[in-house]
């Protein structure tokens, strides 16, 4: 019988290692890092950035520090009790060839939602699922902050922010899980294939047992801090177009650079982001060209036109200061084969192979997300030939509606947990 999801996440070490100790070596883990932050911080007192406090309420020497020194939580050495959120004896399904043959209706499918999801107290009902508290725990320690409370008390725009934000939908999407471990645990096992949008490929990566679940919030807490980074650098942000298929969205954005361009604005960008849909697109790039094509949106074909609220252009050029320290933490994960298919949000395809695991999140962060294209890879399949069963973790019914839009076929079987 497959231990289930308390063994996924949390027993991996041998058993004569108490859950203390853990805890306790996590601690160390992030005192050491808090220790070479302090004495490198003297080192460089007068590198101190002069920001809006209205934009960056995060301490200014804790930010320098990541990007000049990349936050690669160098304390992290030991890697043997790290923790993987997929059963070790499951088989390695991911390639096709292994597969044995069985009825798609018996599969899963687990999608993730990315940044912007999560709401004050939207983990409340989940926190009593075994292991939900503990993984909010594990990952205070690692980062040395209080997620759990930002999480359960807000205040909602401090939990917006990017540095909090990424971290926060990680680590409430694998608290959501709880709630399958507990009432269908079978899903674990029959899980063939995991995408997660944006930040949360990041979750799938560890759902699949390609990173450790500590490597996987150290990344997200790194990335959402490098990433608020580049946000700061310039006014900047996210529009939601929608149009029909006469739309002219590359057009639009080619204008708007024009546009920005000859009132002065050095290197300016504006480009699709994020592919939601056939009928939708996310935008982002300067503020000024977004500006501009909500202005002129008629004249692209564009129906419809939403802000996002974010504040930076993310997947776009806009994000290339935060690839340095992005690429330092990288360099200190290992990874491992992974249990099931996760598709990459940089190529739209599985990770086949591992070598370019590393280099296709880092290319993620300034690249568009192709999320039409994963959907339409998982879910192509001749008439007749029935869907597997799909789990919306942790979004409130997002990925589901987005999955509507893309194959509405699909979303019949999809659940939201």
């Amino acid at each position: 019988m497959i231990r289930m999801f308390q063994q996924i996440l949390f027993k991996k070490i041998p058993p004569c290692v108490p859950k203390c100790s853990r805890l306790v070596r996590v601690s160390q883990i992030s005192n050491d890092s808090m220790k070479d932050e302090s004495s490198n911080s003297e080192a460089s007192n007068t590198d101190q950035f002069h920001e809006d406090s209205s934009q960056c309420s995060y301490k200014t020497r804790e930010v320098l520090h990541l990007l000049e020194k990349a936050a690669t939580f160098g304390g992290v050495m030991d890697k043997n009790w790290m923790t993987t959120p997929y059963p070790k004896d499951i088989p390695l399904n991911y390639k096709e060839e292994t597969k044995p043959s069985v009825n798609p209706e018996n599969t899963s499918v687990l999608l993730f939602p990315g940044q912007g999801i999560i709401k004050v107290g939207m983990i409340k009902k989940y926190m009593d699922y075994p292991a939900a508290k503990e993984l909010f725990e594990i990952t205070n320690e690692i980062i040395n902050y209080n997620l759990l409370k930002l999480c359960l008390n807000g205040p909602q725009k401090e939990l917006n922010r990017t540095e909090y934000n990424q971290a926060a939908t990680v680590v409430s999407s694998l608290v959501a899980l709880e709630k399958i471990r507990a009432e269908t645990p079978k899903v674990f096992e029959t899980c063939v294939a995991t995408a997660g949008y944006s930040v949360g490929e990041i979750t799938a990566l560890i759902l699949s047992g390609i990173i450790t679940f500590e490597d996987g919030i150290r990344l997200a807490w790194s990335r959402g801090k490098a990433m608020q980074y580049a946000s700061d650098m310039v006014p900047q942000g996210m529009l939601s177009v929608f149009g029909t298929s006469k739309a002219q969205i590359s057009k639009a954005c080619i204008e708007a650079e024009n546009w920005i361009r000859d009132m002065g604005i050095e290197n300016p960008t504006c480009r699709t982001a994020i592919f939601l849909c056939t009928e939708r697109k996310i935008i982002a790039g300067n503020i000024e060209a977004l500006e501009y094509i909500e202005k002129h949106k008629a004249q692209f074909g564009l129906n419809n036109t939403s802000r996002l609220p974010v504040s930076g252009a993310f997947h776009t050029p806009l994000m290339e200061p935060a690839l340095k320290p992005v690429s330092k933490i990288l360099n200190s994960i290992e990874i491992n084969e992974p249990r099931c298919i996760v598709y990459s949000n940089y190529k739209a395809v599985p990770y086949t192979n591992l070598r370019y695991v590393k280099k296709y999140i880092l290319k993620q962060i300034v690249s568009p997300v192709r999320w039409e294209q994963c959907l339409q890879h998982i879910y192509n399949r001749p008439d007749g030939i029935p869907f597997p069963q799909t789990y919306d973790i942790g979004s409130n019914g997002r990925m589901k509606t987005i999955l509507n839009l893309v194959n509405s076929k699909a979303s019949r079987s999809c659940v939201v947990i």
